[in-house]
């Protein structure tokens, strides 16, 4: 559901629910509004009731006739008045107690009346007055409690009703949050992701609400960003094996010359050679032959296009077959090599063939920054409290500016005049960063470079690697 949709039905809901109490609130004032009206009439009934009580007194014990004209008088003034609010009366007490009443007062007034024509009817005058006044006290007290109960049930219904709504508003409030909070965990995983250089994918389904729609997109976007990164090695390593296969060329062409020679000889010279002799041409030639299949071997190895496979190499061995790639540069540069490998280092969890071309990219880098030539250092260290080991490449190459030497990794930066592609550093650090690792680089100008490698060294996690 959108989160538009469930603000919208958490509004609804509310919304109901105050309605609801709305419509009880203004049931229970026109309940309070009723009583209160019929109390205002009951109060004036009992006063006039009161009133002839005390006439009908006055005139038993003092025998004052002008009390009993008084009563008859109260009484013809309270019929009208019991006409007039007869329906505020039954609405509040019913039509029962309402004739009760009046058939009360009927009565009181016949006994009135004949007692004032003297037929002795003070002892009914007595208990029909009784009966009137008590009955109507009677009512007024209960319509008070009724008051009382409406003033505490609504009392009830409001404090319910209060927390119902703060109870509904708390568990939509925490279902979006919750929602929220799940898809914007999963936008910080991809945008984190992303920073380091791994273009993952959400496995979680996304959220069906607009967030979802956000992270599907990111995920998207992920998607794309590590297809275009995998195109973009794949160019920086044609490029890379453009210049490798420049200089192997000649490493190629030496032992093409010397089997051509071995041939043509053997050729001119065959029927002068005994068997020993033929053998020995042959074996120069498989020697040469094999000279040039280790060489194609290393260069196939290093373009040849693999899924990336985490397992425990030796960094000592991918440096050395790296050098061996660029030798015939190295050897046509004029550049001397000084390798100081560690001895106790132990196996490291990578990718061979990134790491390779990792290392490679720099011994390019360093190669063509030396163009009269120098000398191109290579160690290895292991870094034990750290848990890293070290791979260190320097030259004594022209070195890079500092106000440049920060922008290296930057994808399409170069410092080269004519021919870089400014991705060989960007993709290089990238793939480190897959690894856990770290790239550093110091320089000083017309003194040389030095790029650091680490890479961790716990192979459990290249374990936990290659099992998922």
């Amino acid at each position: 559901m959108k989160i538009l949709h469930r603000i919208c039905l958490s509004d609804a809901i509310n919304i109901c629910l105050l309605v609801l109490i709305g419509l009880f609130a203004i049931h229970s004032f026109d309940e309070l509004l009723a009583k209160f009206r019929f109390t205002t009439i009951a109060d004036g009934l009992n006063a006039a009731f009161l009133e002839m009580r005390i006439a009908e007194k006055n005139y038993l014990l003092y025998g004052d006739k002008e009390a009993l004209n008084s009563i008859s008088t109260r009484i013809a003034e309270t019929v009208p008045v019991l006409e007039k609010e007869r329906e505020n009366i039954e609405q509040v007490t019913g039509g029962s107690d309402y004739k009760y009443l009046v058939q009360l007062l009927a009565e009181y007034r016949s006994d009135v009346l004949a007692l004032r024509d003297g037929h002795g009817a003070d002892k009914r005058v007595r208990e029909s007055g009784h009966s009137l006044r008590a009955f109507s006290e009677h009512l007024t007290a209960m319509e008070r409690d009724k008051v009382a109960q409406i003033i505490e049930r609504s009392k009830a219904v409001l404090r319910h009703s209060f927390w119902a709504v703060i109870f509904f508003a708390f568990v939509f409030t925490q279902w979006n949050a919750r929602s929220i909070r799940r898809s914007l965990r999963q936008v910080e995983q991809l945008t984190r992701s992303i920073a380091k250089g791994e273009f993952s994918l959400i496995q979680e389904k996304p959220a069906a609400d607009e967030l979802g729609s956000i992270v599907q997109a990111i995920s998207t976007m992920s998607d794309e960003l590590n297809r275009r990164e995998e195109e973009i090695v794949r160019s920086k390593r044609l490029a890379s094996i453009g210049v490798l296969v420049a200089g192997v060329a000649h490493e190629l062409n030496n032992p093409l010359n010397n089997i051509s020679m071995i041939a043509q000889t053997f050729t001119e010279l065959h029927d002068k050679l005994n068997s020993g002799q033929q053998l020995e041409f042959m074996a120069q030639i498989d020697e040469e032959t094999e000279r040039l299949r280790v060489t194609i071997k290393n260069l196939l190895d290093f373009s040849k296009p693999k899924e990336k496979e985490m397992e425990p190499r030796c960094l000592n061995e991918v440096a050395q077959k790296c050098i061996g790639l660029v030798q015939n540069m190295l050897t046509i540069g004029n550049i001397r090599t000084k390798l100081a490998l560690a001895e106790n280092l132990p196996q490291l969890c990578l990718d061979e063939h990134q790491i390779q071309q990792v290392l490679v990219n720099m011994l390019i880098n360093a190669i063509q920054a030396m163009p009269p030539g120098g000398v191109l250092s290579v160690s290895t260290r292991l870094l034990p409290e750290q848990h890293m080991a070290e791979i260190e490449i320097s030259d004594t190459g022209k070195g890079i500016p500092p106000e440049l030497i920060n922008h290296i990794f930057d994808p399409f930066f170069t410092t080269k005049d004519e021919g870089g592609t400014g991705l060989g550093l960007w993709v290089s650090y990238g793939i480190i960063k897959n690894h856990g690792g770290e790239i550093h680089v110091k320089s000083t100008v017309n003194k040389g470079t030095t790029f650091t490698v680490t890479l961790p060294t716990d192979l459990e996690r290249c374990q936990l690697c290659t099992a998922s």
